[in-house]
């Protein structure tokens, strides 16, 4: 992940939090107080996110000490100390609630995308993630679904071609919307991935020899279908509506990926403390 990046958005993130001064922490901590900082684990959950949780304790105070004790993309259980910040109290103060907030977001994201990559294990279906990221976050949670075992579909709209349902519209077709992607693409060598809501458009799309294509919001019963009429021609994305209740049985389907939304917009945050004490 490019440092700068990390580093512009740690200091809007510190920026936003702080304004013109840390009040409580400014009336109570009076002197060069010293204290130790212990991330520790509230719950089980996959980890994520500790390069960033340490970036932004050092780029308030540099002179911040750290001791690593677990590593992202293990799973850890509650009790157990994730990682050590060791220096001046102010500091730690400061900076705990920013970089909580970046922790317990990625680890949460972690944790999710394992459970979906858990329920279909055996099958041949790779679980991915969408462009369904916070606004300046989706680098940071993309890595967080790659630390849950999960996989990134494209990262924007630059680095892949998705022809979906607008495409559709304002082209009129799917054939005519894949041609205009062959004519034009600046970029023969990405492969055209077309979106198609119903058997009518999946064959439509087979007969333009789409490299992939988006089965969307299909049922169980209509993918099962579309895997059969495509028998190995492009390969099958299933999306729309999945759960953790519903998703081994698209896997079953024998689709190749699965697209999910939820793992980075609906991912509920881990629990995750920051207990410090005084060193004397």
């Amino acid at each position: 992940m490019h440092s700068g990046y990390l580093d512009n958005l740690i200091q809007s993130a510190l920026r936003e939090d702080i304004g013109h001064g840390d009040l409580t922490t400014s009336l109570i901590v009076r002197g060069d107080e010293q204290a130790v900082g212990l991330a520790c684990a509230k719950g089980d959950f996959v980890l994520a996110g500790l390069d960033i949780f340490i970036k932004v304790f050092q780029k308030l105070d540099p002179d911040l000490q750290s001791i690593v004790k677990k590593n992202d993309g293990e799973s850890v259980t509650r009790g157990d100390v994730l990682c050590e910040i060791r220096g001046r109290a102010a500091s730690l103060l400061t900076a705990e609630r920013v970089a909580l907030n970046f922790l317990q977001h990625l680890c949460g994201i972690a944790t999710l995308t394992h459970q979906f990559v858990t329920a279909v294990k055996g099958t041949k279906a790779q679980i991915t993630d969408t462009r369904k990221t916070v606004p300046t976050l989706r680098a940071l949670e993309k890595y967080a679904v790659r630390m849950g075992g999960g996989r990134n579909h494209r990262f924007g709209l630059f680095d892949g071609i998705l022809i979906k349902d607008n495409h559709i519209m304002i082209a009129g077709s799917v054939k005519k919307a894949i041609w205009s992607v062959r004519r034009g693409t600046p970029q023969p060598e990405l492969p055209t991935e077309v979106e198609v809501t119903n058997l009518t458009q999946l064959e439509e799309a087979i007969a333009e020899n789409a490299e992939i294509i988006l089965l969307d919001n299909m049922t169980v019963d209509m993918v099962t279908e579309a895997v059969k009429i495509t028998a190995g021609r492009a390969t099958l994305e299933a999306s729309g509506g999945m759960t953790l209740e519903n998703i081994r049985a698209y896997a079953e389907t024998n689709v190749d990926l699965i697209s999910i939304g939820s793992l980075t917009h609906s991912a509920p945050a881990s629990d995750i403390s920051f207990e410090m004490t005084l060193v004397r």
